[in-house]
């Protein structure tokens, strides 16, 4: 239930927004097709809003009582974006499935496991097609193609092009720039994770994704930013493919991602890109690694 939880919490707290600025609220299927989730979580969200006593709501009639406060809604890190939990089901699918070519993926099989609307899991799947990972087929089906070693080459060509421009657009951020923060956030995780590696080392994919996409954030370019969705469900997930010698490969690419910080932090140009392409050419040898 958790994951449908996650679903729930999130439409709600964008259905409360919907109410903060009308005085009424649309019908059922309205709503549903608005927040992209299913009949039975646009009832559970409305059920949720009578107890609150923010509407009043009988059949089709749904009076709005009173605007909604800051405590009505549920804190942002209880509520993952939409796009992201269909991601993680959709590559938790793949997964579960050993990631053979020809396997078969159906829209409605996956909205159903996660609580949300047909609607919301095709935009996702159209968007993930045109990297030729899958291929739609006819009835809301869609068929794994496979992951080649081609297509690895191919992503890592492109992400390094993308990652040593975004390497270099950090470096040059001004002092006070948000983005050293969130940096010194990320470099004391990886310290905690190093020190207790045995334990902690699979938590390394997660911060692996956060810290690559901080560094392209910075860019401010939309088309590299953009990319970085198959970026990250890729190299997230080649991680999990691969378990053989996990521990030993994810301290060494703690011991680079510091490096890495360091280089940045020097915001000199010449140490920023050779930290960056050393990095990036063992994620390129663990990919290609794992692909049998």
């Amino acid at each position: 239930m958790a994951k449908q939880n996650t679903v729930f919490k999130d439409a709600f707290n964008r259905c409360l927004k919907l109410l903060a600025e009308t005085s009424a609220l649309p019908s059922e299927p309205e709503l549903g097709a608005t927040l992209g989730v299913s009949r039975t979580t646009i009832r559970a969200i409305l059920t949720r809003m009578e107890e609150l006593q923010l509407i009043a709501w009988d059949k089709r009639a749904k009076v709005v009582l009173r605007q909604p406060k800051a405590e009505d809604y549920y804190p942002a890190e209880e509520t993952d974006s939409l796009s992201d939990i269909i991601e993680r089901s959709f590559m938790r699918r793949i997964l579960a499935g050993g990631a053979e070519p020809g396997m078969q993926i159906n829209e409605l099989e996956l909205a159903r496991d996660i609580g949300t609307g047909t609607t919301s899991v095709r935009e996702f799947l159209i968007r993930f097609s045109r990297f030729g990972l899958i291929e739609k087929r006819p009835n809301s089906h869609w068929i794994l193609k496979g992951f080649t070693r081609e297509f690895a080459l191919e992503l890592t060509e492109v992400r390094e092009m993308f990652e040593l421009r975004s390497a270099a657009s950090f470096a040059a951020l001004a002092p006070d720039h948000p983005a050293w923060a969130d940096l010194d956030r990320i470099e004391a995780l990886h310290h905690e994770i190093l020190a207790d590696i045995d334990n902690r080392y699979r938590e390394f994919s997660e911060l692996d994704e956060r810290f690559h996409l901080l560094v392209h954030t910075s860019s401010s370019n939309r088309f590299i930013v953009d990319f970085y969705d198959i970026i990250t469900i890729v190299f997230h997930y080649h991680y999990q493919w691969n378990k053989t010698n996990a521990r030993a490969r994810n301290a060494r690419a703690l011991e680079e991602h510091l490096d890495y910080i360091a280089a940045l932090r020097s915001r000199d140009p010449v140490l920023v890109e050779a930290a960056c392409r050393r990095h990036l050419k063992s994620a390129r040898e663990t990919l290609l690694q794992s692909i049998q």
